[in-house]
Protein backbone atom coordinates (compact mmCIF):
# COMPACT_ATOMS: atom_id res chain seq x y z
CA UNK A 1 0.00 0.00 0.00
CA UNK A 2 2.67 2.49 0.79
CA UNK A 3 4.59 1.73 -2.92
CA UNK A 4 1.02 2.29 -4.71
CA UNK A 5 0.57 5.60 -2.83
CA UNK A 6 4.27 6.43 -4.06
CA UNK A 7 4.42 5.84 -7.05
CA UNK A 8 1.39 7.90 -7.36
CA UNK A 9 2.58 10.58 -5.65
CA UNK A 10 5.89 10.64 -7.71
CA UNK A 11 3.58 11.88 -10.45
CA UNK A 12 3.92 15.37 -9.04
CA UNK A 13 6.87 17.25 -8.59
CA UNK A 14 6.13 18.46 -5.05
CA UNK A 15 5.51 15.59 -3.37
CA UNK A 16 9.02 13.62 -4.79
CA UNK A 17 10.85 13.74 -1.69
CA UNK A 18 7.72 12.35 0.24
CA UNK A 19 7.19 9.52 -2.74
CA UNK A 20 10.95 8.27 -2.30
CA UNK A 21 10.45 7.85 1.46
CA UNK A 22 6.87 6.21 0.81
CA UNK A 23 8.61 3.96 -1.54
CA UNK A 24 11.81 3.09 0.83
CA UNK A 25 10.27 2.19 3.66
CA UNK A 26 7.25 0.34 1.58
CA UNK A 27 9.82 -2.06 -0.40
CA UNK A 28 11.30 -2.72 3.08
CA UNK A 29 8.47 -4.02 4.74
CA UNK A 30 7.55 -5.69 1.37
CA UNK A 31 10.83 -7.78 -0.26
CA UNK A 32 12.38 -9.67 3.06
CA UNK A 33 9.20 -10.94 4.44
CA UNK A 34 7.29 -11.90 0.79
CA UNK A 35 10.90 -13.66 0.08
CA UNK A 36 10.90 -15.14 3.74
CA UNK A 37 7.13 -16.59 2.84
CA UNK A 38 8.57 -18.32 -0.17
CA UNK A 39 11.54 -20.07 1.90
CA UNK A 40 8.76 -21.13 4.65
CA UNK A 41 7.27 -23.51 2.07
CA UNK A 42 9.87 -25.88 1.81
CA UNK A 43 11.74 -28.12 4.43
CA UNK A 44 15.46 -26.87 5.22
CA UNK A 45 17.14 -29.63 3.98
CA UNK A 46 14.85 -29.52 0.83
CA UNK A 47 17.00 -28.98 -2.32
CA UNK A 48 14.30 -27.97 -4.50
CA UNK A 49 14.48 -24.65 -2.47
CA UNK A 50 16.93 -23.00 -5.32
CA UNK A 51 14.50 -24.00 -7.85
CA UNK A 52 11.54 -22.53 -6.34
CA UNK A 53 13.61 -19.00 -5.74
CA UNK A 54 14.65 -18.93 -9.50
CA UNK A 55 10.79 -20.12 -10.22
CA UNK A 56 9.96 -16.51 -8.10
CA UNK A 57 12.53 -14.15 -9.49
CA UNK A 58 10.47 -15.56 -13.55
CA UNK A 59 7.85 -13.26 -10.98
CA UNK A 60 10.06 -10.40 -10.22
CA UNK A 61 11.02 -10.00 -13.60
CA UNK A 62 7.44 -9.81 -14.93
CA UNK A 63 7.29 -6.53 -13.85
CA UNK A 64 11.01 -5.79 -14.90
CA UNK A 65 10.15 -6.47 -18.59
CA UNK A 66 6.56 -4.32 -18.58
CA UNK A 67 7.98 -1.50 -16.99
CA UNK A 68 10.58 0.26 -19.08
CA UNK A 69 7.95 -0.58 -22.18
CA UNK A 70 5.47 0.96 -20.36
CA UNK A 71 6.62 3.10 -18.15
CA UNK A 72 9.77 4.42 -19.75
CA UNK A 73 7.83 4.51 -22.89
CA UNK A 74 4.78 7.18 -21.35
CA UNK A 75 7.57 8.86 -19.61
CA UNK A 76 9.62 9.59 -23.11
CA UNK A 77 6.84 10.26 -25.54
CA UNK A 78 4.07 11.72 -23.08
CA UNK A 79 5.53 12.30 -20.21
CA UNK A 80 7.06 11.62 -16.99
CA UNK A 81 3.94 12.07 -14.65
CA UNK A 82 2.44 9.55 -16.96
CA UNK A 83 4.95 7.57 -16.20
CA UNK A 84 5.00 7.31 -12.48
CA UNK A 85 1.19 7.46 -12.38
CA UNK A 86 1.12 4.40 -14.85
CA UNK A 87 4.14 2.48 -12.04
CA UNK A 88 1.39 3.32 -9.30
CA UNK A 89 -1.77 1.15 -11.60
CA UNK A 90 1.03 -1.77 -12.03
CA UNK A 91 1.84 -1.72 -7.97
CA UNK A 92 -2.38 -1.93 -6.95
CA UNK A 93 -2.79 -4.91 -9.69
CA UNK A 94 -0.16 -6.49 -7.65
CA UNK A 95 -1.46 -5.79 -4.29
CA UNK A 96 -5.20 -7.17 -5.52
CA UNK A 97 -3.05 -10.18 -6.90
CA UNK A 98 -1.88 -10.35 -3.47
CA UNK A 99 -4.85 -9.69 -0.95
CA UNK A 100 -6.76 -12.07 -3.59
CA UNK A 101 -4.03 -15.13 -3.70
CA UNK A 102 -3.49 -15.20 0.41
CA UNK A 103 -6.70 -17.53 1.09
CA UNK A 104 -5.09 -20.42 -1.30
CA UNK A 105 -1.83 -20.03 0.12
CA UNK A 106 -1.04 -23.36 1.47
CA UNK A 107 -0.10 -22.68 5.63
CA UNK A 108 3.27 -22.82 6.66
CA UNK A 109 4.36 -26.79 7.23
CA UNK A 110 7.97 -26.66 7.84
CA UNK A 111 8.45 -24.81 11.47
CA UNK A 112 12.31 -24.49 13.55
CA UNK A 113 12.04 -26.60 16.43
CA UNK A 114 11.10 -24.36 19.35
CA UNK A 115 14.44 -22.76 21.00
CA UNK A 116 13.04 -20.59 22.81
CA UNK A 117 15.12 -17.33 23.84
CA UNK A 118 18.13 -18.46 25.87
CA UNK A 119 21.64 -19.17 24.42
CA UNK A 120 20.49 -21.46 21.40
CA UNK A 121 18.67 -19.27 19.65
CA UNK A 122 21.00 -16.35 20.36
CA UNK A 123 23.89 -18.60 18.64
CA UNK A 124 21.70 -19.22 15.70
CA UNK A 125 21.31 -15.55 15.01
CA UNK A 126 24.92 -14.95 15.66
CA UNK A 127 26.38 -17.42 13.33
CA UNK A 128 23.85 -16.17 10.48
CA UNK A 129 25.25 -12.95 11.07
CA UNK A 130 28.81 -14.17 10.68
CA UNK A 131 27.71 -16.01 7.86
CA UNK A 132 25.97 -12.53 5.99
CA UNK A 133 29.39 -10.65 6.97
CA UNK A 134 31.31 -13.06 4.83
CA UNK A 135 29.50 -12.66 2.20
CA UNK A 136 28.63 -9.06 2.96
CA UNK A 137 31.92 -8.35 0.45
CA UNK A 138 31.28 -10.16 -2.79
CA UNK A 139 27.66 -9.88 -2.93
CA UNK A 140 28.34 -5.92 -2.96
CA UNK A 141 30.89 -6.43 -5.26
CA UNK A 142 28.53 -8.33 -7.42
CA UNK A 143 25.67 -5.72 -7.42
CA UNK A 144 27.95 -3.03 -8.01
CA UNK A 145 29.21 -4.77 -11.32
CA UNK A 146 25.58 -6.07 -11.81
CA UNK A 147 23.80 -2.47 -11.69
CA UNK A 148 26.34 -0.52 -14.42
CA UNK A 149 23.19 -2.35 -16.80
CA UNK A 150 21.15 0.64 -15.71
CA UNK A 151 24.09 3.31 -15.31
CA UNK A 152 27.20 2.94 -17.42
CA UNK A 153 25.71 0.52 -19.97
CA UNK A 154 22.87 2.77 -20.83
CA UNK A 155 25.40 5.43 -21.67
CA UNK A 156 26.93 3.19 -23.87
CA UNK A 157 23.52 1.99 -25.44
CA UNK A 158 22.80 5.81 -25.89
CA UNK A 159 26.19 7.00 -27.13
CA UNK A 160 28.33 3.82 -28.49
CA UNK A 161 25.62 1.78 -30.12
CA UNK A 162 24.12 1.53 -33.48
CA UNK A 163 20.50 1.04 -31.99
CA UNK A 164 18.99 0.90 -35.59
CA UNK A 165 16.84 -1.75 -36.38
CA UNK A 166 15.48 -2.71 -40.19
CA UNK A 167 12.68 -5.41 -40.00
CA UNK A 168 10.16 -6.35 -42.84
CA UNK A 169 7.61 -5.03 -40.75
CA UNK A 170 9.37 -1.86 -38.58
CA UNK A 171 12.26 0.07 -38.99
CA UNK A 172 14.13 2.73 -36.82
CA UNK A 173 15.99 3.59 -34.06
CA UNK A 174 15.46 1.10 -30.80
CA UNK A 175 14.96 3.35 -27.85
CA UNK A 176 17.64 3.24 -25.08
CA UNK A 177 14.71 2.61 -22.10
CA UNK A 178 13.72 -0.56 -24.32
CA UNK A 179 16.86 -2.26 -23.94
CA UNK A 180 16.19 -2.41 -20.14
CA UNK A 181 13.97 -5.16 -20.97
CA UNK A 182 16.28 -7.33 -22.68
CA UNK A 183 17.45 -8.67 -18.88
CA UNK A 184 14.13 -9.80 -17.69
CA UNK A 185 13.04 -10.82 -21.00
CA UNK A 186 16.16 -13.35 -20.80
CA UNK A 187 15.00 -14.40 -17.10
CA UNK A 188 11.90 -15.98 -18.77
CA UNK A 189 13.36 -17.60 -20.99
CA UNK A 190 16.46 -19.13 -19.52
CA UNK A 191 15.11 -19.97 -16.07
CA UNK A 192 12.93 -23.43 -17.34
CA UNK A 193 15.63 -25.16 -18.76
CA UNK A 194 17.81 -23.55 -16.25
CA UNK A 195 15.81 -25.24 -13.69
CA UNK A 196 14.90 -28.67 -15.38
CA UNK A 197 19.27 -28.65 -15.98
CA UNK A 198 19.67 -28.77 -11.95
CA UNK A 199 16.51 -31.02 -11.54
CA UNK A 200 18.48 -33.41 -14.13
CA UNK A 201 21.72 -33.44 -12.52
CA UNK A 202 20.06 -33.37 -8.79
CA UNK A 203 18.69 -36.92 -9.67
CA UNK A 204 22.02 -38.06 -10.42
CA UNK A 205 23.46 -36.38 -7.64
CA UNK A 206 25.98 -33.81 -9.42
CA UNK A 207 23.56 -30.37 -9.20
CA UNK A 208 26.21 -27.41 -7.74
CA UNK A 209 25.96 -26.73 -4.33
CA UNK A 210 24.38 -22.96 -3.32
CA UNK A 211 27.80 -21.59 -2.91
CA UNK A 212 28.92 -23.11 -5.91
CA UNK A 213 26.08 -21.80 -8.11
CA UNK A 214 27.14 -18.12 -6.56
CA UNK A 215 31.04 -18.21 -7.45
CA UNK A 216 29.79 -19.27 -10.65
CA UNK A 217 27.08 -16.49 -10.90
CA UNK A 218 30.53 -14.20 -10.34
CA UNK A 219 32.62 -15.90 -12.82
CA UNK A 220 29.75 -15.43 -15.73
CA UNK A 221 29.34 -11.25 -14.40
CA UNK A 222 32.97 -11.10 -15.32
CA UNK A 223 32.67 -12.90 -18.53
CA UNK A 224 29.65 -10.47 -19.50
CA UNK A 225 31.68 -7.38 -18.97
CA UNK A 226 34.44 -8.87 -20.69
CA UNK A 227 32.47 -9.46 -23.69
CA UNK A 228 31.92 -5.81 -23.30
CA UNK A 229 35.99 -4.62 -23.24
CA UNK A 230 36.32 -6.84 -26.77
CA UNK A 231 32.70 -4.46 -28.07
CA UNK A 232 34.88 -1.60 -27.08
CA UNK A 233 37.89 -2.61 -28.99
CA UNK A 234 36.03 -3.56 -31.69
CA UNK A 235 35.40 -1.33 -33.46
CA UNK A 236 34.04 2.78 -33.56
CA UNK A 237 32.94 3.75 -30.39
CA UNK A 238 29.83 4.93 -31.87
CA UNK A 239 28.61 2.53 -34.11
CA UNK A 240 29.50 -0.98 -32.36
CA UNK A 241 26.97 -3.87 -33.24
CA UNK A 242 23.80 -4.07 -30.51
CA UNK A 243 24.50 -7.87 -30.77
CA UNK A 244 27.14 -7.03 -28.71
CA UNK A 245 24.88 -6.09 -25.97
CA UNK A 246 22.76 -9.47 -26.50
CA UNK A 247 25.79 -11.56 -25.80
CA UNK A 248 25.92 -9.27 -22.13
CA UNK A 249 22.56 -9.47 -21.37
CA UNK A 250 22.77 -13.40 -21.93
CA UNK A 251 25.96 -13.77 -19.69
CA UNK A 252 24.20 -11.39 -17.24
CA UNK A 253 21.14 -12.94 -17.07
CA UNK A 254 22.53 -16.27 -16.33
CA UNK A 255 25.15 -15.11 -13.82
CA UNK A 256 22.01 -13.26 -12.13
CA UNK A 257 20.01 -16.42 -12.13
CA UNK A 258 22.80 -18.48 -10.34
CA UNK A 259 23.89 -15.56 -7.83
CA UNK A 260 20.29 -13.52 -6.82
CA UNK A 261 17.68 -16.27 -6.05
CA UNK A 262 20.24 -18.59 -4.77
CA UNK A 263 21.41 -16.16 -2.49
CA UNK A 264 18.26 -15.46 -1.05
CA UNK A 265 17.28 -19.07 -1.09
CA UNK A 266 20.54 -19.49 1.05
CA UNK A 267 19.21 -16.78 3.76
CA UNK A 268 15.41 -18.24 3.90
CA UNK A 269 17.34 -21.56 4.98
CA UNK A 270 20.18 -20.06 7.40
CA UNK A 271 18.18 -18.41 10.15
CA UNK A 272 15.33 -19.58 12.80
CA UNK A 273 11.90 -18.54 12.30
CA UNK A 274 12.32 -15.71 14.39
CA UNK A 275 14.89 -14.19 13.14
CA UNK A 276 14.63 -15.15 9.25
CA UNK A 277 12.87 -11.50 7.98
CA UNK A 278 15.59 -9.56 9.82
CA UNK A 279 17.99 -11.85 8.54
CA UNK A 280 16.62 -11.23 4.82
CA UNK A 281 17.01 -7.55 5.26
CA UNK A 282 19.79 -7.46 6.50
CA UNK A 283 21.13 -9.62 3.17
CA UNK A 284 19.03 -7.66 0.79
CA UNK A 285 21.16 -4.12 1.95
CA UNK A 286 23.72 -5.32 0.11
CA UNK A 287 22.08 -4.18 -3.09
CA UNK A 288 21.95 -1.03 -1.97
CA UNK A 289 25.94 -0.95 -0.98
CA UNK A 290 26.04 -2.44 -4.39
CA UNK A 291 24.23 0.52 -6.35
CA UNK A 292 26.07 3.22 -4.12
CA UNK A 293 29.25 1.16 -4.99
CA UNK A 294 28.08 1.20 -8.97
CA UNK A 295 27.78 4.96 -8.52
CA UNK A 296 30.48 5.55 -7.43
CA UNK A 297 32.78 3.09 -9.57
CA UNK A 298 30.59 4.48 -13.02
CA UNK A 299 32.14 8.03 -11.96
CA UNK A 300 35.51 6.57 -13.56
CA UNK A 301 33.06 5.85 -17.00
CA UNK A 302 34.51 9.70 -18.30
CA UNK A 303 38.30 9.08 -17.30
CA UNK A 304 39.33 5.64 -18.44
CA UNK A 305 38.97 4.53 -21.78
CA UNK A 306 35.38 2.16 -22.38
CA UNK A 307 37.18 -1.25 -22.45
CA UNK A 308 39.40 -0.30 -19.39
CA UNK A 309 36.24 0.52 -17.92
CA UNK A 310 34.90 -3.04 -18.64
CA UNK A 311 38.13 -4.65 -17.51
CA UNK A 312 37.65 -2.50 -14.18
CA UNK A 313 34.07 -4.06 -13.75
CA UNK A 314 34.91 -7.79 -14.90
CA UNK A 315 37.41 -7.77 -12.30
CA UNK A 316 34.88 -7.07 -9.63
CA UNK A 317 33.15 -10.48 -10.31
CA UNK A 318 36.20 -12.21 -10.88
CA UNK A 319 37.47 -10.99 -6.94
CA UNK A 320 33.80 -11.58 -5.88
CA UNK A 321 34.05 -15.07 -6.93
CA UNK A 322 37.32 -16.35 -5.45
CA UNK A 323 36.14 -14.43 -1.98
CA UNK A 324 33.35 -16.83 -1.93
CA UNK A 325 35.66 -19.62 -3.08
CA UNK A 326 37.68 -19.42 -0.52
CA UNK A 327 35.34 -18.56 2.29
CA UNK A 328 33.32 -22.17 1.09
CA UNK A 329 34.75 -24.40 4.62
CA UNK A 330 33.69 -21.79 6.88
CA UNK A 331 30.24 -20.73 4.81
CA UNK A 332 28.95 -24.64 5.80
CA UNK A 333 29.67 -24.53 8.78
CA UNK A 334 27.66 -21.38 9.58
CA UNK A 335 24.70 -21.49 7.14
CA UNK A 336 24.03 -24.96 6.57
CA UNK A 337 24.73 -24.86 3.11
CA UNK A 338 27.13 -26.53 0.66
Amino acid sequence: MLMVAGHFMMAFEHLFLLALGLLIVGNGAFKPNISTQVGDLYAPDDRRRDRAYSVFYVGINVGAFFSPLVCGSLGENVGWHYGFASAGIGMAIGLATYVAGLPRLPKQKFRDAPTGVGKSANLDLRKSLLGLAILLIPSTLFWAAYEQQGNTIALWIEQSTDRRLDLLFWHGEVPVTWFQAINPLMIFAFTPPLIACWSRSARFGREPSTIGKMSLGCILLALAYLAMAAAAWSGAPSSASWLWLLLYFAMLTIAELHFSPIGISLVSNMASNESRSTVMGIWLTTTFLGNIAAGWIGSFWSALPNASFFLLIAALGVVAACSIHLARPILRTLLRAE
